[in-house]
């Protein structure tokens, strides 16, 4: 195992895995607390939906666990079962969070958009990507342009961990916004519900990181084809 594959590889996916930890362990701590106004990720959501005056958007409830997600398609918030049956600040920081999604979607948010039409190329490529990855690198040295051609499909789905950021953060700023300013929860509460969306935006901070060091261990087995 070279030292290459440990520093672009291994390292950012050990530091994945402790972001992912700590998340899960960070929403599990602030599930504990009942939420003083007693409202549940449901009715969070319908609320902040309503408050911005958005009314095609519905709030459904999805199997899982951390399976939350805005469906731009069929304008669909999904909440995982807990988060929308669940009254506490881990609750009220994802539906809100999810909501934030929908209201970029209703106001035109440009970095939504952009990553919005980048999904289509990007479901394509990444059928084909890891084979073509595979047969570039055994057949490096009689055919170098096979895994140059899946190190450009790679870049694509890194290029799209960088616009998902913007994308993420500006959702949470959105929903801690509403959140304050409409009192939705005490001051602890919040302070609980900012902090589970920090680990939350860190995990695609480290995705990306990670996208970017796996990229860079591709290239470096390219360019040292000849040696």
């Amino acid at each position: 195992m070279g030292i290459e594959y440990i520093i672009f590889v291994l390292v950012p996916i050990g530091l994945s895995w402790f972001v992912g930890y700590k998340l899960k362990s960070k929403f599990k701590q602030y599930s504990q607390t009942k939420l003083a106004n007693g409202m549940s990720g449901e009715e969070v959501a319908k609320k902040m939906l309503a408050d911005n005056g958005i009314t095609d958007v519905k709030v459904v409830s999805v199997r899982g666990s951390l399976t939350d997600h805005y469906n731009p398609m069929n304008k669909t918030v999904n909440l995982s079962e807990s988060v929308f049956h669940m009254r506490n600040a881990a609750a009220v920081a994802v539906s809100a969070h999810e909501c934030g999604h929908a209201i970029q979607h209703a106001r035109g948010y440009s970095w939504l958009q952009f990553r919005s039409k980048m999904v289509p190329t990007l479901q394509f490529s990444s059928k084909l990507m890891p084979f073509i990855l595979m047969a570039g690198i055994a057949m490096i040295q009689v055919f170098p342009q096979l895994l140059l051609i899946g190190i450009c499909m790679f870049a694509l789905t890194t290029l799209f961990s960088f616009v998902t950021l913007p994308v993420e953060y500006d959702a949470s700023k959105r929903a801690l916004a509403w959140i304050k300013q409409r009192h939705i929860v005490t001051n602890d509460e919040f302070d609980m519900a900012e902090d589970a969306l920090k680990w939350a935006a860190r995990t695609y901070v480290v995705g990306a990181i990670a996208s970017v060091g796996t990229l860079m261990y591709y290239v470096m087995i390219f360019l040292g084809r000849r040696d």
